[in-house]
């Protein structure tokens, strides 16, 4: 095969999953909501079963629902059969997958599943099939055709199964009202969970390694404090003591170039007016995102009293990995 007829290949995958996908629009029905309010009502775990693609896909489901605030787990249905029938209780719910609704091993503990009192939420492309029929609820994800050009391989089917699965999560986060913070705590490692969960008052320089100038300093005395705490600026400070403008590396250049004698000019002739300021209890992300949205370096840290309490630069967000 050449390479212009591959790619014609697989843009068609592409398209017939895609369109696969486009049609689930319309499932989203009473079914869908009984299945969310089986799950809302849920005093146990989401309990996901599933044989072969359709289990790994239920297996990526259940980390989902889990992440977003739906406590679930995955079940191999086989295993289900020789013992791990005791991790389902009966105040749990059951998301059986199975795209033709006939899989031996789901249909198997069906009766078992009944007898327990478990609800079952069925996730099928056979309205008809004998899972569809047992569930309490079913979710509707036929496809007209595999992305395979056998009709074999699973392709199309396991991927509206698994934005199905998706739109259940999602649909469940909303409304618990799971925030980010919430993700967070599910998250605490890696950077996702150092981007969601380190605040600035975890990273920033504090009390003597903070640079400052009261305003009448000159710009010499400025550059010798912003040299000293290598943070490429300085917090300039009114009598009152609290902060009236911030001296930077970029304001260095402006004053040499407009010829000004640092040695005898006031740092406040020179500085940047209020400058940028973060809480310390904001989130770091917050701080790169202050950062890349004004050009700026380095931001001061001003508490809800209007006291300079802190300073970081974007190098500090680079080393605690939240960049």
């Amino acid at each position: 095969m050449n390479g212009p007829a591959i790619q014609s290949l697989a843009r068609a995958v592409i398209e017939t999953e895609a369109s696969a996908v486009a049609n689930l629009s319309e499932r989203i029905d009473q079914q869908f909501l009984a299945a969310c309010g089986f799950m809302l009502a849920c005093s146990g775990r989401i309990v996901v079963i599933g044989m072969g693609k359709s289990g790994h896909i239920g297996s990526k489901i259940a980390a989902t629902l889990a992440s977003t605030g739906t406590p679930a787990f995955f079940v191999h249905p086989a295993e289900a059969s020789h013992g791990d029938l005791g991790m389902i209780k009966p105040i749990d719910v059951v998301l059986a997958i199975s795209n033709s609704g006939e899989t031996e091993e789901v249909n198997l503990i069906l009766p078992l599943l009944k007898r327990l009192g478990v609800r079952i939420v069925a996730m099928t492309g056979n309205r008809g099939s004998t899972l569809a029929r047992h569930a309490d609820a079913h979710l509707d994800v036929s496809v007209e055709k595999e992305a395979c050009p056998l009709g074999l391989a699973p392709t199309s089917s396991t991927t509206a199964a698994l934005v199905m699965g998706d739109a259940l999560a999602i649909s469940l986060l909303e409304t618990r009202g799971f925030t980010r913070e919430d993700f967070a705590r599910s998250h605490p490692a890696g950077q996702l969970g150092r981007r969601l969960l380190l605040l600035i008052q975890d990273i920033m320089h504090k009390g003597d390694e903070i640079p400052s100038v009261p305003e009448d300093a000159s710009i010499s005395q400025a550059i010798v404090e912003m040299t000293a705490k290598r943070l490429g600026m300085t917090a300039v400070t009114g009598a009152d003591g609290k902060v009236v403008g911030v001296y930077t590396d970029g304001d260095l250049r402006r004053t040499l170039d407009s010829g000004l004698d640092p040695h005898v000019t006031a740092v406040r002739e020179a500085m940047t007016v209020g400058g940028k300021n973060i809480a310390p209890d904001a989130l770091a992300v917050e701080a790169v995102q202050l950062m890349q949205k004004h050009a700026i370096q380095g931001l001061l840290v001003i508490d809800h009293d209007g006291q300079l309490v802190g300073a970081l630069n974007f190098q500090d967000l680079l080393r605690a990995g939240v960049v």
